[in-house]
Protein backbone atom coordinates (compact mmCIF):
# COMPACT_ATOMS: atom_id res chain seq x y z
CA UNK A 1 0.00 0.00 0.00
CA UNK A 2 1.37 3.34 -1.01
CA UNK A 3 0.49 6.68 1.27
CA UNK A 4 0.36 9.89 -0.06
CA UNK A 5 1.86 13.05 2.00
CA UNK A 6 0.22 16.06 2.15
CA UNK A 7 -3.11 14.23 0.54
CA UNK A 8 -6.05 12.51 2.12
CA UNK A 9 -5.75 9.03 2.57
CA UNK A 10 -8.16 5.94 3.63
CA UNK A 11 -5.86 3.80 6.27
CA UNK A 12 -6.64 1.66 8.79
CA UNK A 13 -6.64 1.85 12.36
CA UNK A 14 -4.27 -0.56 13.66
CA UNK A 15 -3.17 -0.09 17.66
CA UNK A 16 -4.86 1.68 20.04
CA UNK A 17 -2.78 3.59 23.07
CA UNK A 18 -3.37 5.96 25.29
CA UNK A 19 -2.20 9.12 23.14
CA UNK A 20 -3.69 8.16 20.11
CA UNK A 21 -4.46 5.65 17.20
CA UNK A 22 -1.78 4.49 14.99
CA UNK A 23 -2.81 3.51 11.74
CA UNK A 24 -1.27 1.42 8.77
CA UNK A 25 1.02 3.20 6.87
CA UNK A 26 2.06 -0.20 4.31
CA UNK A 27 6.00 0.45 3.68
CA UNK A 28 5.96 3.87 5.73
CA UNK A 29 4.87 2.02 8.47
CA UNK A 30 2.38 2.52 11.75
CA UNK A 31 1.26 6.22 11.56
CA UNK A 32 0.09 7.47 14.95
CA UNK A 33 -3.23 9.48 14.74
CA UNK A 34 -2.80 11.84 18.15
CA UNK A 35 -5.99 11.44 20.42
CA UNK A 36 -7.24 14.89 19.92
CA UNK A 37 -7.67 13.98 16.37
CA UNK A 38 -9.29 10.26 17.37
CA UNK A 39 -12.99 10.45 16.36
CA UNK A 40 -15.29 9.33 19.32
CA UNK A 41 -16.12 5.42 18.99
CA UNK A 42 -13.20 4.64 16.47
CA UNK A 43 -11.82 1.28 17.17
CA UNK A 44 -8.81 -0.45 15.80
CA UNK A 45 -10.19 -2.37 12.27
CA UNK A 46 -12.03 0.90 11.62
CA UNK A 47 -10.70 2.83 8.39
CA UNK A 48 -10.48 6.37 8.69
CA UNK A 49 -9.77 9.48 5.87
CA UNK A 50 -6.70 11.09 6.97
CA UNK A 51 -4.28 13.94 6.03
CA UNK A 52 -1.03 13.06 6.42
CA UNK A 53 1.82 15.48 6.86
CA UNK A 54 4.84 16.01 8.36
CA UNK A 55 5.03 17.21 12.69
CA UNK A 56 7.28 19.88 14.34
CA UNK A 57 9.75 17.03 14.64
CA UNK A 58 9.25 15.58 10.80
CA UNK A 59 7.64 12.73 12.02
CA UNK A 60 4.77 11.47 9.72
CA UNK A 61 1.33 12.15 11.64
CA UNK A 62 -2.44 12.30 10.62
CA UNK A 63 -4.95 14.26 11.48
CA UNK A 64 -8.75 14.13 10.35
CA UNK A 65 -8.55 17.74 10.01
CA UNK A 66 -9.14 18.59 6.36
CA UNK A 67 -6.60 21.25 5.31
CA UNK A 68 -7.54 24.54 3.14
CA UNK A 69 -5.58 22.56 0.15
CA UNK A 70 -3.56 19.69 -0.36
CA UNK A 71 -0.02 18.96 -2.13
CA UNK A 72 -0.51 19.99 -5.76
CA UNK A 73 -3.60 22.46 -5.46
CA UNK A 74 -3.21 25.81 -6.04
CA UNK A 75 -4.76 28.30 -2.97
CA UNK A 76 -5.19 31.47 -1.23
CA UNK A 77 -3.46 31.49 2.18
CA UNK A 78 -3.02 33.90 4.55
CA UNK A 79 0.39 34.39 6.39
CA UNK A 80 0.08 33.99 9.58
CA UNK A 81 3.42 34.80 11.12
CA UNK A 82 7.37 34.93 9.24
CA UNK A 83 10.86 34.56 10.28
CA UNK A 84 14.18 34.95 9.28
CA UNK A 85 13.73 31.35 7.03
CA UNK A 86 10.55 32.68 5.25
CA UNK A 87 6.63 33.09 5.95
CA UNK A 88 4.33 30.24 7.16
CA UNK A 89 0.80 30.17 6.15
CA UNK A 90 -2.70 29.02 7.76
CA UNK A 91 -3.71 25.89 5.94
CA UNK A 92 -6.52 25.03 8.68
CA UNK A 93 -3.46 22.48 11.09
CA UNK A 94 -1.78 23.09 13.92
CA UNK A 95 1.21 22.85 11.89
CA UNK A 96 1.57 26.28 9.81
CA UNK A 97 3.00 25.57 5.52
CA UNK A 98 5.92 26.92 4.77
CA UNK A 99 6.81 29.16 1.61
CA UNK A 100 11.07 29.80 1.79
CA UNK A 101 11.82 33.53 0.85
CA UNK A 102 12.99 31.82 -2.60
CA UNK A 103 9.58 31.11 -3.47
CA UNK A 104 8.44 34.42 -2.61
CA UNK A 105 7.89 36.89 -5.51
CA UNK A 106 7.57 39.81 -3.29
CA UNK A 107 8.52 39.33 0.51
CA UNK A 108 5.28 38.21 2.58
CA UNK A 109 3.62 40.32 5.38
CA UNK A 110 1.99 38.84 8.14
CA UNK A 111 -1.96 39.17 7.99
CA UNK A 112 -1.58 39.30 3.93
CA UNK A 113 -3.29 36.42 1.75
CA UNK A 114 -1.55 35.28 -1.36
CA UNK A 115 -2.21 32.59 -4.26
CA UNK A 116 0.19 29.71 -3.57
CA UNK A 117 0.68 26.48 -5.59
CA UNK A 118 1.94 23.51 -2.77
CA UNK A 119 4.00 20.71 -3.11
CA UNK A 120 6.65 18.18 -1.71
CA UNK A 121 10.60 19.88 -1.66
CA UNK A 122 12.65 17.61 -3.76
CA UNK A 123 15.50 17.69 -1.04
CA UNK A 124 14.13 18.00 2.17
CA UNK A 125 10.85 15.86 1.79
CA UNK A 126 8.76 18.85 3.55
CA UNK A 127 5.42 19.91 2.42
CA UNK A 128 5.79 23.50 1.28
CA UNK A 129 3.94 26.46 -1.02
CA UNK A 130 5.58 28.74 -3.47
CA UNK A 131 4.30 31.74 -4.72
CA UNK A 132 5.90 31.89 -7.93
CA UNK A 133 2.78 29.72 -9.08
CA UNK A 134 3.47 30.06 -12.62
CA UNK A 135 6.22 27.12 -12.94
CA UNK A 136 2.96 24.98 -11.55
CA UNK A 137 0.92 25.06 -14.02
CA UNK A 138 0.78 23.01 -16.88
CA UNK A 139 1.74 23.75 -20.42
CA UNK A 140 -0.59 20.96 -22.10
CA UNK A 141 -3.08 22.04 -24.75
CA UNK A 142 -6.09 22.23 -22.48
CA UNK A 143 -8.30 19.65 -23.68
CA UNK A 144 -11.47 22.18 -23.66
CA UNK A 145 -14.04 23.43 -26.20
CA UNK A 146 -16.19 26.25 -26.43
CA UNK A 147 -18.75 26.47 -23.77
CA UNK A 148 -17.41 23.92 -21.44
CA UNK A 149 -18.07 24.50 -17.96
CA UNK A 150 -14.78 25.24 -15.51
CA UNK A 151 -14.25 26.04 -11.67
CA UNK A 152 -11.64 29.35 -12.15
CA UNK A 153 -9.38 30.47 -9.32
CA UNK A 154 -8.89 34.78 -9.34
CA UNK A 155 -5.07 35.01 -9.40
CA UNK A 156 -3.82 38.79 -10.36
CA UNK A 157 -5.32 41.83 -11.50
CA UNK A 158 -3.76 43.03 -14.83
CA UNK A 159 -4.56 46.19 -17.37
CA UNK A 160 -6.39 43.66 -19.36
CA UNK A 161 -8.92 41.80 -16.87
CA UNK A 162 -8.18 39.24 -14.17
CA UNK A 163 -5.75 35.95 -14.37
CA UNK A 164 -7.66 32.97 -13.56
CA UNK A 165 -6.23 29.30 -13.02
CA UNK A 166 -8.53 26.94 -14.35
CA UNK A 167 -9.46 23.55 -12.81
CA UNK A 168 -6.69 24.15 -10.74
CA UNK A 169 -4.10 23.53 -13.61
CA UNK A 170 -4.49 25.67 -16.71
CA UNK A 171 -3.70 29.70 -16.91
CA UNK A 172 -6.72 31.74 -18.23
CA UNK A 173 -8.04 35.54 -18.75
CA UNK A 174 -11.48 36.83 -18.24
CA UNK A 175 -11.12 40.00 -20.07
CA UNK A 176 -12.03 43.37 -18.42
CA UNK A 177 -15.48 43.50 -20.90
CA UNK A 178 -16.64 40.14 -19.87
CA UNK A 179 -16.58 41.01 -16.52
CA UNK A 180 -20.30 42.06 -15.23
CA UNK A 181 -19.43 41.37 -11.54
CA UNK A 182 -16.94 42.23 -9.35
CA UNK A 183 -13.67 39.80 -8.89
CA UNK A 184 -11.63 39.63 -6.57
CA UNK A 185 -7.65 37.59 -5.47
CA UNK A 186 -9.20 34.45 -3.98
CA UNK A 187 -12.23 33.95 -5.45
CA UNK A 188 -13.27 30.84 -6.78
CA UNK A 189 -16.49 30.70 -9.27
CA UNK A 190 -17.54 28.64 -11.71
CA UNK A 191 -17.12 29.77 -15.73
CA UNK A 192 -16.87 28.96 -19.38
CA UNK A 193 -14.65 28.16 -22.18
CA UNK A 194 -15.00 31.76 -24.31
CA UNK A 195 -11.83 30.49 -26.21
CA UNK A 196 -8.81 28.36 -26.63
CA UNK A 197 -6.24 30.46 -27.92
CA UNK A 198 -3.44 28.68 -30.72
CA UNK A 199 -0.86 28.78 -28.13
CA UNK A 200 -3.29 27.10 -25.15
CA UNK A 201 -4.31 29.98 -23.49
CA UNK A 202 -7.67 30.34 -22.32
CA UNK A 203 -10.43 33.10 -22.47
CA UNK A 204 -13.35 32.74 -19.60
CA UNK A 205 -16.32 34.12 -18.97
CA UNK A 206 -18.24 34.03 -16.31
CA UNK A 207 -21.54 32.87 -18.05
CA UNK A 208 -22.63 30.78 -20.58
CA UNK A 209 -22.32 32.17 -24.02
CA UNK A 210 -25.03 32.73 -26.86
CA UNK A 211 -28.50 31.74 -27.86
CA UNK A 212 -28.09 28.86 -24.80
CA UNK A 213 -27.03 31.48 -21.99
CA UNK A 214 -30.49 33.52 -23.24
CA UNK A 215 -32.64 30.38 -23.32
CA UNK A 216 -31.64 29.30 -19.89
CA UNK A 217 -32.41 32.67 -18.59
CA UNK A 218 -35.32 33.51 -19.99
CA UNK A 219 -36.74 30.34 -18.47
CA UNK A 220 -35.55 31.49 -15.23
CA UNK A 221 -36.97 34.82 -15.69
CA UNK A 222 -40.18 33.60 -16.14
CA UNK A 223 -40.37 31.48 -13.55
CA UNK A 224 -39.39 34.58 -11.43
CA UNK A 225 -42.32 36.13 -12.48
CA UNK A 226 -44.65 33.62 -12.26
CA UNK A 227 -43.60 33.52 -8.72
CA UNK A 228 -43.55 37.07 -7.67
CA UNK A 229 -47.30 38.21 -8.61
CA UNK A 230 -46.46 38.32 -12.51
CA UNK A 231 -43.85 41.43 -11.95
CA UNK A 232 -40.52 42.83 -11.30
CA UNK A 233 -39.00 46.01 -10.53
CA UNK A 234 -36.15 45.87 -13.46
CA UNK A 235 -36.78 46.29 -16.79
CA UNK A 236 -33.93 46.58 -19.93
CA UNK A 237 -32.97 50.09 -18.81
CA UNK A 238 -31.86 48.69 -15.10
CA UNK A 239 -28.46 49.05 -14.13
CA UNK A 240 -26.34 46.30 -14.31
CA UNK A 241 -25.46 46.21 -10.96
CA UNK A 242 -29.11 45.83 -9.93
CA UNK A 243 -29.87 43.05 -12.51
CA UNK A 244 -26.70 40.91 -11.43
CA UNK A 245 -27.51 41.41 -7.55
CA UNK A 246 -31.35 39.81 -8.38
CA UNK A 247 -30.25 37.64 -10.89
CA UNK A 248 -26.71 37.06 -11.27
CA UNK A 249 -27.35 37.19 -15.08
CA UNK A 250 -25.03 40.18 -17.58
CA UNK A 251 -26.97 43.15 -18.84
CA UNK A 252 -26.46 41.90 -21.97
CA UNK A 253 -28.48 38.41 -21.32
CA UNK A 254 -31.27 39.89 -19.03
CA UNK A 255 -31.69 42.81 -22.46
CA UNK A 256 -32.43 39.23 -24.35
CA UNK A 257 -34.03 37.20 -22.35
CA UNK A 258 -36.38 40.45 -22.14
CA UNK A 259 -36.47 40.91 -25.64
CA UNK A 260 -38.04 37.27 -26.20
CA UNK A 261 -40.59 37.26 -23.50
CA UNK A 262 -41.78 40.42 -25.09
CA UNK A 263 -42.10 38.60 -28.43
CA UNK A 264 -43.48 35.68 -27.34
CA UNK A 265 -45.86 37.88 -25.65
CA UNK A 266 -45.61 36.50 -22.35
CA UNK A 267 -44.40 40.14 -20.59
CA UNK A 268 -45.12 43.32 -20.62
CA UNK A 269 -42.55 46.55 -20.65
CA UNK A 270 -43.83 48.80 -18.09
CA UNK A 271 -42.80 51.94 -16.70
CA UNK A 272 -42.84 50.07 -13.61
CA UNK A 273 -40.76 47.35 -14.95
CA UNK A 274 -41.94 43.82 -16.51
CA UNK A 275 -45.05 41.98 -15.86
CA UNK A 276 -46.69 39.07 -16.92
CA UNK A 277 -49.41 39.26 -19.42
Amino acid sequence: MNIELGKMNRLRVVKAVDFGMYLDGGDAGEILLPARYVPEGCSVGDELDVFLYLDSEERLVATTQTPLAQVGDFAYLQVAWVNNYGAFLDWGLMKDLFVPFREQKLKMQKGRSYIVHLHIDEESYRLMASAKVERYLSDEMPPYREGDEVQILVWQKTDLGFKVIVDNRFSGLVYENDLFRPLHTGDRVQAYIKQVRPDGKLDITLQKQGREAVDDFSQVLLEHLQHNAGRTPLCDKSPAEEIYAMFGVSKKVFKKAVGDLYKKRLIEITDEGLRLV
